[in-house]
């Protein structure tokens, strides 16, 4: 069993979960982050070593891996929105940091990468989302998504180093307070007596995953022998953005008023995925459902 992992963009929503979990299985964690995003708060009080620095920084990066038996990656630009403002920006994160952290540890010797990645690369694709289909991005955040799959991969091949890719579904839950993603915009929405915005009519539709369940997932990867292989890390339920102002307002009680805007660029109208690769392969399912994620989720922002 390893035990030192490095994750990138600890500080953040998934990587304030994920250290939690990896503390709780026993593992030594080092996070790395620039705090542009991430939260100092969400590490209050865990036995880590935190250290502070960006992707593009050679040097950085290259004590971030020394010594570590595993990284996850987590650290990237993640709202398409943004990456259609400045795609430039959003591929020197995205793809220039995630090739200097493989290059890093490919010199260090690291045995096990798991990349988060998303549906984006996929694009144009029919749901449900597979690992058989072809990459067809709409966004250049699915682009810069589709080439750090790419030099995951390559990098398997060429070097053998342990990559393992995950698709990650549209990700809900705890610590997700500084996040753009549409849970969190409600929630914080209704906290402070907004009304929720919906770009579009509303009839576009997400696969939404617990946070918590998605963190299990990056723990079984870290842990499997597989390598240069690619998953959907998903419920393989689709729910519309009508639906899930239904389930908001029945879970905070609130009364929700909604309004209507323009059909955001770069956004996929029906999204979500099959599952039975992880199911078979990785032996993951998920276990939350929706209406308890949510809960959960609340109950957080209430706090």
């Amino acid at each position: 069993m390893m035990k030192k992992i490095c994750v990138t963009g600890g500080a953040g929503f998934i990587g304030a979960n994920l250290v939690r979990l990896l503390r709780q299985e026993g593992y030594a964690v080092r996070v790395l982050d620039n705090f542009a995003t991430g939260q100092r708060s969400y590490l209050d009080g865990l036995d880590i070593e935190l250290m502070e620095g960006d992707m593009m920084d050679e040097a950085v990066v290259a004590a971030a891996v020394a010594g570590m038996d595993g990284v996850v990656h987590l650290a990237a630009q993640t709202s398409v929105p943004d990456s259609v403002e400045d795609p430039f920006y959003d591929c020197r994160l995205n793809v220039l940091g995630t090739l200097n952290l493989l290059e890093a540890c490919r010199r260090a010797n690291i045995a096990r990468f798991v990349f988060a990645s998303s549906n984006a690369p996929l694009g144009r694709q029919r749901p449900p989302a597979h690992e058989e289909q072809a990459p067809l991005p709409i966004s250049p955040y699915g682009a810069s998504k589709l080439a750090g799959e790419g030099y995951c991969l390559a990098y398997h091949g060429t070097w053998g180093l342990g990559t393992i890719v995950l698709r990650f579904a549209n990700l809900y839950g705890p610590f997700s307070g500084h996040t753009k993603g549409v849970v969190a915009q409600f929630l914080k929405n209704i906290a402070a007596g907004r009304p929720l915005e919906i770009h579009g009519d509303g009839q576009q539709t997400r696969d939404f995953i617990y946070v918590v369940d998605l963190c299990r997932a990056i723990l079984l990867a870290l842990e499997s022998d597989l390598c240069g292989e690619l998953f959907q890390i998903a419920t393989g339920t689709e729910t519309s953005i009508l639906e899930l102002t239904e389930q908001i307002a029945e879970v905070t009680q609130q009364a929700v008023e909604r309004t209507y805007g323009e059909r955001r660029l770069g956004d996929i109208g029906q999204n979500y995925s099959a599952v039975s690769k992880a199911e078979k392969l990785l032996h993951w399912q998920p276990s939350t459902t929706l209406a308890d994620g949510l809960a959960q989720t609340w109950a957080w922002f209430s706090s």
